[in-house]
């Protein structure tokens, strides 16, 4: 049966940002072409929305390696205009151009607010799978005294002093409140959700998430 996988990928400025040897756009965009090569093993069409803010680019689905080549290239030379994170407008418009069932990947750090109703809709209509992606920067804070830090999507600048263990641990739980809404999101909507650090090798994770899924599916089936 031929399916139709599309490819929802935050490319907001919070993407460009890491501490270990990639950046979460570079990460993302490895992820992207690992499923989009994996539609093509299928003969699937594959399609892409690129999103910040704004609709930054969109590519109808289509077969082919050399159509596959052309969303990895989109999205590795993607230069949006747009720097902060509009999840809810993206979920929109994917709703309103995607007349037939479709597998549809969202991939981002997730750092936007009351998309809920949106993801809930796409999910009824749509088999959804949430991919979180983060920094390891983002979660543990470094003990490496007064550090300026800059919002990316915002600009605003604050001075912190890292040698905390109460700021440190504020932080870390502020990291995990958000994941865990995130989460809880996707579960509320019916959807599925996998969270994978830039630190981590994402093969590994993404067999065992799509064999557990494969499992929960002949379950309920």
């Amino acid at each position: 049966r031929e399916n139709t996988m599309m490819l929802l990928v935050d490319v907001s400025a919070s993407a460009v940002f890491g501490s270990h040897t990639q950046f979460k756009e570079e990460y993302l965009s490895e992820l992207c072409a690992v499923l989009a090569f994996s539609a093509i093993a299928n003969n699937d069409k594959v399609g892409v929305l690129l999103f910040s803010d704004r609709i930054e680019l969109y590519i109808p689905p289509k077969k082919g390696k050399t159509h596959i080549l052309r969303i990895i290239r989109e999205i590795l030379t993607a230069r949006p205009k747009g720097k902060g994170t509009d999840l809810n407008k993206a979920l929109q418009f994917t709703n309103n151009i995607l007349k037939k069932r479709s597998v549809c990947f969202i991939l981002s750090d997730f750092l936007s607010e009351k998309y809920d109703d949106s993801l809930r809709i796409l999910a009824r209509r749509h088999d959804l799978i949430g991919i979180h992606c983060w920094d390891a920067l983002e979660r543990d804070l470094p003990d490496v005294g007064v550090m300026r830090v800059t919002d990316a999507e915002t600009n605003k600048q604050i001075w912190i002093d890292t040698t905390s263990g109460r700021l440190r641990h504020q932080y870390r739980m502020q990291f995990e409140q958000h994941l865990a809404g995130v989460k809880s999101g996707f579960q509320k909507a019916g959807a599925d959700f996998l969270s994978l650090g830039t630190h981590e090798p994402y093969v590994p994770a993404l067999l065992r998430f799509f064999s557990q899924r494969s499992s929960s599916k002949i379950q309920h089936g």
